[in-house]
């Protein structure tokens, strides 16, 4: 590896294990805990790639990256941060910086994308639009959804990545996942984090799907987003109906006012398609780009700030404010939450409301557990056999 590294970052071990690494690996580094110095290196003409924070004590690493790249439009950023969210994905990858990674980083995957950033400027290929106009900018805080979109785990990092990329495209979206995920929360973050934001933002259920629902629900959604959830579950011939919607939709006089259509399934939608239960023409419709939300077992680093964030809006919203003990957190992090997220939120909400005191014993956790009773999707019949099967649960 070859070339200058600058480095922003306002933690002094980081910059030290950064500039270590880095120097190791046969770059030369320059390091500062200031965006200010940072700008003045990149003005002067210093630097083949840089690393920059985002909260730092004179600013922040991302609102840098357009005078960056006004001073220099071909030098690639690399983003990293401890807020571990889908705004900051998303607003990463708007400012065009050329990766984003969550803190705590691992730091060989960080070196291996510092190489790959390299590796283009010796190749001196243009920064990512870097002539192309400024996307509408994701707002700061985006809404509040219902549960929280946030995580570091390489999986929630995944998809925050991939929404970034296909946020203000026109083709339709997937979300696949288990129930309570937040497949719902991933698709109000495609509308309120997009340049459709402005306009509806209409939900089309299972519940009534008659013709007019379906009419009424696509004239609301004009410009903005229609979220179609579970098509599968849509009976034949309110399949038929949303096809033919979007059919007139793509050949007709009102495209330019098409809503973006996003719908959300299980964790298999091809499954779906093979059983019969969604037909194929609307699944390619609906599926121009899938993305998977994954189970919180998946993610079990991610449920101690998770379950911290859930008490702290709980309390927001009125119920008393509690802390998780030790014990408390240990306990729920080695819990399986087949419900996944709705689940623990439902647990947060309890205990926050039954604890005996602003700390969260273990035990009082352990007993809010054995009370958990989430709703999981039935074992798959056991084949015949000479005597009865046991039930797996």
């Amino acid at each position: 590896m070859d070339g200058t590294v600058l480095i922003a970052d306002d933690d002094r071990t980081i910059r030290t294990v950064l500039t270590q690494a880095l120097t190791r690996a046969g770059c030369r580094v320059h390091a500062t805990g200031s965006l200010a110095q940072l700008l003045r290196w990149v003005e002067e003409g210093r630097g083949d790639l840089v690393i920059t924070d985002v909260m730092m004590p004179d600013g922040n690493g991302i609102d840098m990256i357009p005078a960056i790249r006004k001073a220099r439009p071909d030098l690639p950023v690399i983003v990293i941060s401890a807020q571990n969210t889908i705004v900051t994905a998303i607003r990463a990858t708007e400012a065009a910086a050329f990766d984003y990674l969550p803190k705590p980083f691992d730091l060989p995957d960080l070196m291996t994308r510092a190489g790959q950033a390299l590796s283009r400027v010796r190749r001196s290929e243009p920064a990512a639009a870097a002539s192309a106009p400024a996307p509408a900018a994701a707002p700061e805080s985006g809404a509040d959804p219902a549960l929280p979109l946030i995580g570091h785990a390489p999986a929630m990092q995944n998809l925050f990545r991939m929404v970034a990329r296909v946020l203000n495209a026109d083709l339709p979206v997937m979300i696949a996942g288990e129930a309570g995920v937040g497949k719902t929360v991933v698709a109000r973050s495609f509308h309120d984090l997009s340049d459709r934001r402005e306009a509806g933002f209409v939900v089309l259920t299972s519940a009534d799907l008659s013709e007019e629902t379906i009419h009424s629900a696509a004239e609301r959604a004009q410009g903005g987003t229609l979220l179609i959830e579970d098509p599968a579950g849509f009976d034949t011939a309110a399949q038929a109906r949303l096809i033919g919607m979007i059919e007139a939709w793509e050949v007709g006089p009102g495209r330019n006012l098409m809503p973006r259509l996003v719908s959300t399934t299980g964790p298999d939608p091809q499954a779906d398609v093979a059983s019969g239960r969604l037909r194929a023409d609307l699944y390619y419709r609906l599926a121009g780009v899938t993305v998977t939300v994954p189970p919180l077992r998946a993610r079990v680093d991610d449920i101690p700030p998770l379950a911290r964030h859930l008490l702290a809006r709980a309390a927001a919203q009125g119920l008393p404010q509690r802390s998780l003990s030790e014990g408390a957190t240990a306990l729920i992090r080695a819990y399986p939450f087949p419900g996944n997220v709705r689940e623990l939120e439902n647990l947060m909400r309890r205990l926050a409301l039954t604890a005996a005191a602003a700390e969260i014993t273990e035990a009082e956790a352990a007993a809010a557990l054995a009370e958990s009773s989430p709703i999981v999707p039935p074992a798959p019949a056991a084949a015949p056999a000479a005597r009865p099967a046991g039930n797996t649960g």
